[in-house]
């Protein structure tokens, strides 16, 4: 890297645009949506899609509820033509949905592409030509008139040769490309002159699209650029503004989202960001970011989870494991602190109310992604975390204390492999530590009395591998368990704490009870216990914690 990188490259000019209202608007419904993943999406792949795999993506756009969807550059491909006439001839185009093709202003490119379409009941043909000053100077060598005279003629020419297909119900949209790097005054000057060739009125509106072919500054200098525009215009009533931000900063979405406020009407880009460089406007977040903001996009994401999948297996290109809202890991918390907060907020959610879950911005089974992967753990992770996902996995509720005891043995087992642990890990290490405990004592059966308010037991166990009989007498089957079996051990059993609920329902249900309990002068250790019947249950509980304590 340059010491000194302004002798390289300079800091790009704001807007002078001292009354700007952008700042203060706020969006508040969507904006027209274009999927362009057929088109620009695909040109960026490595190996770019086949008709077979073009045609998955057009109908899972369709059916996320895409009204406007750019199929290719028909004029370039042979692929991209015998696509567009699969589309037509196939009767694959929904009677709502309008099919985008791009071509230059050429007029062989322009009779190729309009032959391409013929026979679709709607059509937007997307003509663009480059007017920044490095792209007139270095491209094209030529001057601003030379420029202006590529998108003029290549739209009469798009008037000519549309009249030949009147049977297609056509719209024109025209690009400046390389727009926010094109002076304002210029590029509004080019626009008015195709706007006048073109004569478009309210009923029938002209797109046009002002791109940020490479993204070169802030979003908010994007957002006065766009706001000059909207607002300089002539026949504004009869144009669509239309943005494509691209990626080249990582700040498309903010710069798309400041653009609607500034007066954009459509938004142009990919399911994920894909597209060239570092992609186009990634739709799913822009539209997810409304949904998140009480607005919805129009667009349908819940099944997010195989639209991802689906996307990801028609582009070769893997979807980020922290992308916004898709990622794997999104909804994801290791964090102690986190786990706990949100175990917290899940549990007092309200299912009607407004959501206010703690790190969670969206409810994940808006999408159709269950609470199952909320939360994971690994060396990081706290209680929280880990009495969450065995509630979660099998229906235990821990008390505190018994969450601080286990997820302590969680975390040291975490520290020694360096690795996650997964919820089946977990579960299988809390059976081995609280319910398969058994040495010295393994229960059997028991024979329970009660007379005058006191209670006598006599359990049959395993002990060393003999069978035992050992009697008790106290104010309750547990309590006089422990005092028969603190006469068979010679050490003072103490129930300090006693929790119980029951897992599953009806027929299946069993009760699982979590005993606290203290041994002589050692430090109080849990046991655990569960049986169909609670009171066997509460024995077992009791007898675990001994064998634990042993």
């Amino acid at each position: 890297m340059l010491a000194n990188p302004s002798t390289k490259y300079r800091a790009f000019p704001g807007v002078d645009l001292p009354n700007r209202e952008w700042p203060n608007n706020q969006i508040t419904s969507p904006p027209v949506w274009m999927s362009t993943d057929l088109r620009d999406g695909n040109q960026a792949l490595i190996d770019p899609m086949s008709v077979e795999t073009k045609l998955r993506m057009f109908k899972a756009l369709v059916e996320i509820g895409f009204k406007q969807i750019e199929i290719g550059f028909p004029s370039a491909s042979q692929t991209d033509f015998d696509f567009t006439r699969l589309l037509i001839e196939g009767g694959h185009i929904p009677d709502d949905v309008t099919i985008e093709v791009l071509v230059q202003a050429r007029y062989e490119l322009i009779e190729r592409t309009v032959e391409s379409v013929r026979g679709a009941k709607q059509v937007i043909l997307h003509l663009y030509n480059p007017l920044a000053p490095s792209f007139r100077r270095i491209v094209y060598q030529t001057d601003k008139a030379g420029v202006k005279d590529i998108a003029l003629q290549g739209t009469r020419w798009v008037k000519e040769l549309i009249a030949q297909a009147p049977e297609v119900d056509w719209v024109y949209q025209y690009s400046p490309e390389m727009f926010s790097s094109t002076e304002l005054p210029f590029a509004k000057e080019v626009c008015d002159a195709v706007v006048d060739l073109w004569e478009p009125s309210i009923d029938n509106k002209i797109i046009l699209n002002l791109p940020a072919t490479v993204e070169m500054a802030t979003p908010n200098t994007f957002a006065d650029q766009i706001e000059w525009m909207h607002k300089n215009l002539q026949q504004r009533e009869a144009i669509i503004i239309s943005v494509h931000p691209h990626n080249d900063r990582g700040t498309a979405v903010a710069a798309a989202e400041l653009a609607l406020m500034a007066g954009a009407d459509r938004v142009e880009g990919c399911l994920f960001g894909n597209g060239e460089r570092t992609g186009n406007v990634d739709l799913v977040t822009l539209a997810l970011n409304l949904y998140s903001q009480g607005i919805h996009p129009q667009l349908d994401f819940s099944r997010l989870d195989q639209i991802r999948q689906l996307v990801e297996s028609c582009t070769q290109l893997p979807v980020h494991p922290r992308h916004p809202y898709a990622g794997e890991l999104v909804f994801t918390a290791f964090s102690g602190s986190h786990q706990d907060a949100i175990k917290k907020g899940l549990a007092c959610q309200d299912r009607n109310a407004m959501w206010e879950v703690p790190y969670l911005p969206v409810d994940p089974a808006d999408f159709n992604r269950s609470y199952d992967a909320v939360v994971r753990v690994n060396s990081q992770s706290g209680k929280g975390g880990v009495s969450f996902l065995l509630q979660q996995a099998i229906g235990l509720e821990l008390p505190r204390r018994l969450q601080i005891e286990f997820s302590a043995l969680v975390q040291e087992v975490s520290d020694q492999t360096g690795k996650e642990i997964s919820s089946e890990q977990i579960v299988q290490l809390f059976s081995e530590a609280y319910l398969a405990v058994n040495h010295p004592f393994v229960y059997s059966r028991s024979n329970i009395h009660e007379q005058d308010h006191q209670t006598t037991i006599a359990l049959n166990l395993q002990h060393g591998g003999q069978a035992v009989e050992i009697e008790g007498c106290g104010n309750g089957p547990v309590d006089a368990a422990a005092k028969g079996l603190s006469q068979f051990c010679e050490h003072a059993i103490e129930v300090v704490d006693y929790n119980e609920h029951a897992v599953g329902a009806g027929s299946e249900a069993a009760a699982v009870c979590y005993l606290e309990v203290k041994i002589a002068d050692h430090k109080a250790v849990f046991g655990v216990g569960q049986d169909c019947n609670i009171t066997v249950a509460a024995l077992k509980a009791l007898i675990n914690a001994i064998n634990r304590s042993a």
